[in-house]
């Protein structure tokens, strides 16, 4: 963040110092809501929890070297105190969550309006852009690949993984300082209204939307709910803005109406102003294609997996042609780029030959039908198939309508000819998924539905084999990257050569 005195950051969060000794002490570091990430002149951000309160650790960041805390009450070091009731709380509210007392949300609102403050000044003095991304899936893989294209073109900081939320977003913004000149944020919500707020921490100029899919259609309610809150990034430019929107999506694309700024379309689409032609994938799902712009057309290969990451390349391209790179740059970044957060279509080949497709950070229906594709262009591309085996569980947040989405992706499986599915879980939506998988093409033993994941674990070691591609993905409250993660631990390839020998003598 720009460096402020204890003063100024009291007066743009409406708090009150206690036990400052000196108002005009500067922080020149970081704001860490982590005690033990905390460095010299940083700034503690005391939020309370469900299994600890931040304010019981504002002593020892002080020791670590923080100037002070910003905390919700006197915590007996140098701290500034904000509460519900302040002029920042209830003039800049961001907060989507609160604890009981509000107290947490306090903290939020604070830390979202000195983000302002910083996004603000820095757009101001130094010509900070800050690019905006949205969408049902895909955001995480875009804004990593929209911060490679920037790269080139200078300093740029985005959130590591999916930092999204009223936390992460602001956390983000303000680790950008006077040498940032890109500011790449993924903006999550999950209800109307929160795209807004997050816009309101760090104001984009340009607004990337990806798609209008079902993730989190239990607490939306609809699609079009979903399409709503999603098009609130578009409301948010300015009119000397860019934004820039899926020609392929129709809910995507009827967002033009509702932004003052000028738009970029980009997809397969004819009309769209940003294309791609002649898509093919190779034998590890990694796509290639012809980018149209109007700068001209290049061939355009890429590092990542999955034919879904054409459009999230796209959207890349489109803004960083838009920031000023010609398509020689964003052709180079583009292919150089690699999978930046972790469990995102990371793949891996273990010592004993097995691929291992990590896609376990979260999943929804659009992502996993996505995955699924990816997982057979790689099994199937090789002269001698490979066996495919797609380890799933459940998909969170869909609503009433998570039978139904997990029924079709058990008969997805079957239809795409997935060799071996394994579905791990109890609950209704694990049942539904395997028996879609059943139903669809009666495989038997083909499907296979298991109660967790050390049953998968096991299920794995004792059938999968050198050569097989292993996808596991489902929602995050699973936690099914510990099945990739035992996939590709040198423990267990040590254990599996031994097996395999033990077996061939």
């Amino acid at each position: 963040m720009i460096e402020m005195t204890l003063r100024e950051i009291a007066d743009i969060v409406g708090g009150t110092l206690h036990d400052v000794p000196d108002p005009e002490a500067r922080v020149t570091g970081s704001v860490e809501f982590d005690s033990r990430a905390i460095g010299s002149g940083d700034l503690f951000l005391a939020l309370p929890g469900e299994r600890s309160d931040g304010h019981d650790f504002a002593a020892a960041a002080v020791a670590s070297g923080a100037v002070a805390v910003l905390a919700a009450r006197p915590v007996g070091v140098p701290a500034i105190v904000v509460t519900p009731d302040s002029d920042a709380a209830r003039s800049r509210s961001v907060a989507l969550t609160a604890d009981s007392d509000g107290s947490g949300a306090a903290v939020l609102n604070a830390l979202a309006a000195l983000a302002r403050a910083s996004v603000e000044k820095l757009t101001a003095t130094s010509g900070l852009t800050v690019v905006g991304v949205t969408g049902s899936s895909g955001k995480t893989s875009t804004k990593d690949l929209i911060a490679a294209v920037l790269a080139p073109l200078g300093s740029v900081v985005a959130p590591p993984g999916s930092f999204n939320n009223e936390l992460g977003h602001p956390w983000t913004a303000l680790r950008a300082d006077e040498n940032t000149r890109f500011l790449v944020l993924e903006m999550s919500a999950r209800g109307p209204g929160h795209i807004a707020a997050l816009a309101r921490v760090a104001p984009p100029t340009i607004g990337v939307v990806l798609n209008v899919g079902t993730a989190h259609l239990g607490e939306f309610g609809s699609r079009e709910a979903i399409a709503q809150t999603k098009g609130e990034l578009v409301e948010a430019l300015p009119a000397t803005g860019v934004a820039i929107l899926n020609a392929d999506d129709p809910n995507v694309a009827a967002m033009a109406a509702r932004t003052v700024a000028p738009v970029v379309t980009v997809g397969q689409s004819t009309g769209a102003g940003i294309r791609a032609t002649d898509i093919h994938m190779d034998a590890q799902a990694r796509a290639g294609f012809t980018l149209h712009a109007p700068q001209g057309s290049i061939a355009i290969q890429l590092a990542v997996h999955g034919e879904h990451q054409v459009g999230n390349a796209l959207s890349a391209a489109a803004v960083a042609l838009h920031c000023g790179a010609d398509l020689e740059t964003v052709a180079a970044a583009l292919s150089g780029a690699r999978a930046a957060s972790a469990r995102r279509m990371d793949v891996q080949t273990t010592a004993d030959g097995i691929t291992v497709v990590n896609d376990s950070y979260n999943a929804n229906p659009d992502s996993v039908k996505a995955a699924l594709k990816a997982l057979v262009t790689m099994s199937k591309a090789e002269k001698t198939a490979r066996r495919s085996w797609a380890v799933l569980g459940e998909m969170g947040e869909l609503g009433p309508e998570s039978v139904i989405e997990h029924d079709a992706i058990g008969r997805l499986a079957v239809r795409l000819d997935v060799d071996r599915l394994i579905v791990v879980g109890t609950g209704r939506p694990s049942r539904a998924m395997h028996q879609g998988a059943v139903m669809e093409g009666s495989w038997g033993e083909e499907s296979i539905l298991v109660p967790d994941i050390g049953a998968a674990i096991a299920l794995l070691d004792e059938e999968v084999e050198a050569g097989d591609v292993v996808l596991v993905k489902a929602s995050k409250s699973v936690g099914l990257w510990a099945v990739a993660e035992h996939l590709i631990s040198a423990e267990r390839a040590s254990t599996r050569r031994g097996s395999t020998e033990a077996k061939q003598s």
